[in-house]
């Protein structure tokens, strides 16, 4: 049973997340997406909100190790998970290999779609260190870029790939 707060007639739901390693509990109503928690009330805006509809995925976070588009995600749903942005996967001020690859590959444009694309690959790289171009490009296929044709994407993420052996 999920506790609840009342204030003003408005019923909140007290849910509590684990993100990038830290723990949060915050009163939020029931129609609260994640997208909105995580940059409203977290203010981890390197989460995009694009489409809205889970179609573009710029808002694509790790729930639990697994890419999920999270404006289709409620914040109750997420309550007990672990969620891990864009911004959890640096460590001590020095960016993950994977960002470091999009960054020399020029995976980058105007960068909307980037923390999208690198949650996702982050996803297949953890459970598939090894990826073939194919699997790289399955793996991303939810995630849509206007500006770079995918190539150096695809190139940055086999790059990360090799780096890992």
């Amino acid at each position: 049973m999920q506790e609840t707060v009342e204030r003003s007639d408005i019923k909140y739901y007290l849910v509590t997340l684990n993100v990038n390693g830290e723990k949060y509990t915050r009163a939020v109503k029931a129609n609260t997406l994640l997208v909105n928690l995580l940059r409203d009330e977290l203010d981890l805006t390197g989460t995009k909100k694009g489409c809205e509809l889970g179609d573009c995925g710029s808002c694509t976070v790790l729930l639990d190790g697994k890419p999920v588009n999270s404006c289709l995600i409620l914040a109750l749903e997420a309550d007990g998970h672990e969620i891990t942005t864009i911004e959890g996967l640096a460590q001590n001020d020095k960016l993950d290999k994977l960002q470091e690859a999009f960054v020399e590959h020029a995976a980058i444009q105007c960068g909307y779609c980037t923390p999208g694309m690198i949650m996702s690959a982050k996803a297949l790289l953890t459970r598939n260190p090894h990826p073939t171009e194919e699997e790289v490009r399955e793996a991303i296929a939810g995630n849509l870029c206007r500006c770079t044709g995918y190539v150096n994407i695809v190139k940055a993420i086999m790059a990360a790939a090799e780096e890992q052996q």
